[in-house]
């Protein structure tokens, strides 16, 4: 079963990242990374498990692409990477929830609640933070630093806006729902919680993403533009020099790490909502 699993999603996985590879939405190493996270959620998580990643990736691909000349035009020289995901980001992106799908089906035992909760809680947050940076660019207002209320450039790492909030809210959220129609806990006994899981945990993780980015990840003083950035050579050719953070920990190890907080927020929620439901039926 598991072997069939895998074959089909190799079969789902290698067609998108195809196609994403060709429409220009992945690099050449960005579809490798796509097959292979998505052959391991489809393999070993299911179905339901893999249709989510898919919603995740067009949900996300689709707004990268929205208003895309508008975005470049107030924030393309603050992102060290343009819109073509290549394999670090898709790592960075999805390689925990693989891992939690990769626990979830080599478990010999019924299926593991919290395992499923960390799948979705790290998709919702890269749901959630690919949704805040993509709408919230946009954004009149300009965004204030989540440490300090500081206003700051649009695209600043920590950066944070109401319209981007509300935008993480509702991609956290839909990541959820989509899990709970496609009936990814009805062998759990968390059929029903998943939408408001995916919102609680994309939430820590996304917020996670924005304290990290306004702290300890990596950013660079470009002198010819007088700009902040996260590129190391900046987009006019200016080598560019060290402003603050850490300087091993760029934007991907974030998304990594936020992700991570988010699966972690979602599997102790779903450790201590399972426990609660599993204690009163043996006091009835």
């Amino acid at each position: 079963m598991k072997l069939r699993r895998l074959l089909l999603g190799l079969v789902f996985s290698g067609a998108i990242g195809l196609v994403a590879e060709r429409r220009g939405s992945l690099t050449r190493s960005g579809a490798a990374g796509a097959v292979l996270t998505g052959t391991t959620i489809f393999g070993f998580g299911g179905l339901a498990w893999g249709l989510t990643l898919i919603y995740f990736f067009l949900s996300s691909t689709f707004l990268s692409h929205f208003k895309e000349r508008e975005k470049s035009a107030v924030a393309a020289d603050k992102f060290s990477k343009g819109a073509r995901r290549d394999l670090a980001q898709a790592l960075a992106n999805a390689g925990v929830a693989s891992a939690a799908a990769l626990a979830y089906g080599l478990r010999d035992q019924s299926p593991d609640a919290a395992l499923l909760a960390a799948f979705v809680g790290a998709l919702a947050t890269a749901n959630g933070d690919t949704w805040a940076t993509e709408v919230g660019t946009l954004s009149q207002p300009p965004p204030r630093l989540i440490t300090s209320g500081q206003p700051v450039a649009p695209g600043t790492s920590g950066g944070v806006t109401l319209l981007g909030t509300g935008a993480a809210l509702a991609g956290a959220a839909s990541v959820g729902l989509v899990a709970e129609v496609l009936g990814a806990g009805k062998k759990t006994r968390l059929r029903g919680w998943l939408p408001l899981l995916g919102m609680i945990g994309g939430m820590a993780g996304t917020l996670t993403d924005s304290v990290l980015g306004a702290t300890a990840q990596a950013m660079y003083w470009c002198p010819r533009c007088q700009q902040e950035t996260e590129r190391r050579v900046h987009h006019c050719g200016q080598q560019t020099e060290p402003l603050r953070g850490l300087r091993w920990l760029d934007n991907d190890g974030v998304n990594f790490a936020s992700t991570a907080a988010g699966a972690m927020v979602t599997a102790l929620l779903a450790r201590a909502l399972t426990g609660c439901r599993a204690y009163r039926r043996q006091s009835r």
